[in-house]
């Protein structure tokens, strides 16, 4: 069933900045569909769809989502949903960096490719990502399952915006800055909302000739 508002899937919307983006496009008039581990009361107000109990790592978890969607063309989707953990050289959880690396790289990947039947031809797919998965710009080590999980994220992003060209469906790699939410225990410089409305700026300008580019929110172009 064809809707005339934008039709946009967002995954970990039950908070943060997954919450915020919900908000953002709903003050746009979509058609927002919200996926979660767990719902909360503020996006089952918000959203029009929640599709909840949703594990990206889990491939029987993923695959519900086509059931949930099946009546939906969608122009955006959002891969949002990401844990963080802080592993140091020599205290390295090695259970901790597979986990990031299923959520972060893989879980995205899964949902995309889960989704990509219900994507319109022309439609876009932001990836969440961070700057700490770039390598020039890696300062101050540590994190280890982190930066790599983002790592292979942008691997897989810019490998989907060369595929899905002949459909041309525009893939972004966005950095959302340093956000205050609870994977950080809000000790980021800028709100989740901040944030939400500098995502969705982005996705604005992204095009077939941008595809695949690694952005900040704030509009830099940032280093591999």
């Amino acid at each position: 069933m064809r809707r005339e508002n934008l039709v946009v899937v967002i995954t970990g919307a039950n908070r943060g900045i997954g919450l915020a983006l919900v908000q953002e496009y709903k003050a746009r008039d979509a058609f927002v569909v919200g996926i979660c581990r767990s719902s909360s009361p503020t996006l089952d107000a918000l959203a029009d769809r929640v599709v909840a109990d949703i594990d990206v790592s889990e491939a029987a978890s993923v695959a519900r989502l086509a059931d949930a969607i099946d009546d939906l063309e969608v122009d955006l989707l959002i891969n949002n949903a990401g844990v963080l953990y802080g592993e140091t050289l020599g205290n390295i959880d090695y259970a901790t960096v597979l986990k990031q690396l299923e959520v972060n790289a893989m879980g995205p990947l899964r949902v995309t490719e889960q989704l990509l039947p219900y994507l319109n031809d022309g439609a876009k797919i932001a990836l969440i990502t961070s700057r700490m998965g770039s390598i020039a710009d890696n300062g101050s080590g540590a994190y280890y399952g982190y930066r790599m999980s983002k790592a292979a994220l942008n691997a897989a992003g810019k490998s989907l915006a060369r595929d899905l060209v002949s459909r041309k469906i525009a893939v972004g790699i966005l950095h959302p800055g340093f956000v205050q939410t609870d994977m950080v225990n809000h000790a980021g410089d800028i709100s989740a909302s901040v944030a939400a409305c500098r995502l969705a700026e982005r996705i604005d300008g992204l095009t077939l000739e941008n595809t695949g580019s690694f952005w900040h929110s704030n509009g830099e172009l940032l280093p591999w």
